[in-house]
């Protein structure tokens, strides 16, 4: 280390001043001081843990109350009225942390500001607890009988920040982003009564009972029946100032907000899929747990993206002309089914682990497999018995998921099981090679092991038994009941066992536990298809990109792009990967030519069967390359298709394929699987 100017020169001064005497003998045998011992900290230990929930009665209501009227800056004022018992001198708050459908740690609580307590019109002093800091301690004067929470939620208004819930045309309110609850109570013993006061205009819909109107500051103030904290978080509001509502018969509707007005205008015989899906329902579990239910669904391209599951309701964003452009945009509508399922799948029927008494007590994912998995399988097939997807855009979804299930270098060291704990892990983080680090693969595997279990089930009982019967025993037991069972993976074997006497138990640890599980194909080719590859997209893979204006590439270059020619995802060890090509490059030219998505898309058509590498021009932050590709396969997207089996001759001879029967429709009027 270089010295200071000025202590060198009192170096200087000091030895010129100071006669340096000779070293005696002893003096010159001393060596350096002996260091001290290392330091080594004890632990201290950890404050008092929070109160566990009790299943007890909250004393008293609280009052929340929500003023979402300045939609300009997208914020939601929020005051909260919290009453406590005589003789309270501590008060603790939480702030949900353990979000349901979300099955993470996912409460926005940066988003939380402006933060204050008062008791009559003394602020009172509040502490974050050092190690929840989601949970607030208030301490309270002598003979405080009531709190008032005053802070704001400020919505993101970038992508960047977060999910956007507030624009200047609609909203989408979910109330736990909204409220404190207190520590130490099973959520359903908390009362509240909730309010909302909107723009003037505005219409509001939710599956929360009991609306009244009254006189607000800024706009129309909102107010439902008392309920309790774990029916409201369940029960989103989305309000916006245009609106319209379809009942789709049977206590089920379809309500709209939209950035536009005109994106509500389109042809009545389109809301007709949406009936079939709640005959449809119907008709597969039979019994059903809600006695109302409200499709919330944003026409936006403003709104956040979400697709959530209520008990009562879901929260679904759409693209704007999803329902005006019915063709085109077949590829984004299976969401509807989807969650329409949750209702039975995930809501009332739910892993024990995933059912936790408050928003604090963390979830165990491990049968995700089924909430999840089986309820995209019923997501395909019921969009394809209601026409709410077309079958050809179902087969290409099946096709899609399949394939990349089985290119994906992932599947050999990380279970199916393994990825249920990604919603913890990664939080949906964009990954660098996802191929490898896998995801959320509980959803898509999971769907295609269902696929396998109705197969087993149908050739195990000569076509009398599928997962149709299986959805109706378990899913659909205790018509009415609007609570919640919750089951384990026993009861789910138990459940198949009752309608084939079979080896669950191995069936699922084979798939499920293990790395390098067997081929997710099985079902695919035990109900009468296979996958094949052709050179041009699958119906939804052909839909999705039309629309993104992305390309996917990802069977035969290894790679995806954006619109702009970014590098999205490579497939590890893919043809584009083993050449230096990662994500966020762009690549700029093919072989000398300016990049489009055509250029790359013929110029890999053209090197199929060659020897000469793709060319391919790429700039990463301020540097340009030309990378050598070695791919001559040509274009590869997945298809199924159907196996031809021949029959003896006479008119319907021929075995209809397994799947083809799935996909049929159950009920008059559906779809019929065309």
């Amino acid at each position: 280390m270089r010295l200071p100017l000025c202590a060198v020169l009192a170096s200087l001064v000091l030895t010129v001043a100071v006669p340096v005497a000779p070293a005696s003998a002893a003096s010159a045998q001393v060596g350096p001081l002996a260091a001290p011992p290392p330091s080594r900290p004890v632990a201290t230990p950890l404050p008092p843990a929070l109160p566990a929930p009790q299943d007890v009665p909250y004393p008293g209501a609280i009052a929340l109350d929500v003023d979402a009227s300045a939609t300009g800056t997208g914020v939601y004022r929020v005051t909260e009225t919290i009453p406590v018992a005589p003789g309270t001198t501590t008060l603790t708050l939480l702030y949900p942390r353990w979000l349901p459908g979300n099955h993470a740690p996912r409460g926005p609580l940066a988003e939380l500001v402006g933060l204050s307590f008062t008791a009559g019109d003394a602020m009172l002093e509040w502490t974050r607890d050092p190690v929840e800091p989601n949970a607030f301690h208030i301490t309270l004067p002598p003979a405080t009988r009531e709190v008032v929470a005053r802070f704001v939620h400020t919505s993101p208004l970038r992508d960047v920040e977060g999910r956007i819930s507030m624009t200047r045309q609609l909203l989408d309110l979910q109330w736990e982003k909204m409220s404190l609850y207190p520590a130490g109570y099973y959520v359903r013993q908390v009362r509240v009564r909730p309010s909302l006061t909107l723009p003037t205009g505005w219409a509001a819909f939710t599956a929360l009972d009991g609306a009244r109107q009254g006189s607000g500051q800024a706009g129309a103030r909102l107010a439902w029946s008392e309920t309790d904290y774990e029916t409201l978080v369940d029960s989103p509001v989305m309000a916006g100032a245009f609106t319209r509502r379809h009942p789709l018969g049977d206590g089920v509707f379809l309500d709209l907000v939209a950035d536009r007005p005109e994106l509500l205008n389109f042809p009545a015989a389109r809301l007709e899929p949406f009936a079939a899906l709640v005959r449809e329902g119907r008709a597969l579990f039979g019994g059903r747990h809600f006695d109302h239910y409200d499709f919330l669904v944003a026409l936006s391209e403003r709104l956040g993206d979400i697709g959530l599951e209520h008990h009562r309701s879901t929260e679904i964003q759409l693209e704007p002309t999803a329902l005006a452009d019915w063709a085109a945009m077949d590829w984004d509508r299976n969401v509807l089914p989807h969650e329409y399922v949750h209702s039975w799948n995930g809501k009332f029927l739910r892993p024990e682990g995933l059912w936790t008494p408050d928003y604090q007590t963390p979830m165990q994912d491990r049968l995700l497999w089924v909430y999840e998995g089986q309820t995209k399988f019923w997501g395909w097939v019921l969009a394809a018995r209601t026409g709410i997807q077309t079958r050809e855009t179902v087969l290409g979804a099946i096709a899609t998921d399949a394939a990349a299930l089985v290119e994906q270098p992932g599947r050999a060291w990380r279970s199916l099981e393994d990825t249920t704990y990604d919603p913890v892990i990664a939080a949906r983080k964009p990954k660098p090679f996802p191929s490898l680090a896998r995801g959320e693969d509980y959803y898509s595997e999971g769907a295609l092991v269902w696929l396998e279990v109705d197969q087993t089930l149908r050739e195990g009982t000569g076509g009398k038994r599928g997962l149709d019967d299986f959805a109706r025993a378990f899913f659909g037991q205790r018509d009415g009941d609007l609570g919640v069972v919750t089951y384990t993976r026993a009861d789910v074997i138990a459940a198949l066992q009752a309608l084939l006497p079979y080896d669950w138990a191995g069936f699922f640890h084979d798939r499920i536990d293990r790395p390098g599980a067997p081929s997710p194909l099985a079902g695919i080719e035990r109900g009468g298809y296979r996958l094949v590859w052709k050179d041009e997209p699958n119906p939804y893979d052909r839909a999705r990109m039309a629309y993104s204006k992305a390309l996917l590439l990802t069977h035969s270059l290894g790679l995806s792009l954006d619109r702009e020619g970014r590098v999205a995802a490579a497939v590890w060890d893919g043809p584009a990967m083993k050449a230096g090509i990662v994500p966020g490059m762009q690549v700029m030219a093919v072989n000398g030519t300016a990049y489009a998505p055509d250029v790359l898309t013929r110029a890999i058509a053209a090197a199929r069967g060659g020897t000469a590498p793709l060319q391919l021009q790429v700039r990463r932050d301020d540097t340009f390359a030309t990378i050598d590709v070695a791919w001559q396969g040509g274009l590869r997207y997945p298809w199924l298709e159907p196996v031809v089996v021949a029959g003896d001759g006479k008119a319907g001879s021929a075995p209809e394929p397994g799947l083809d029967r799935l996909l049929a429709a159950r009920t008059t009027g559906g779809a019929r699987g065309k």
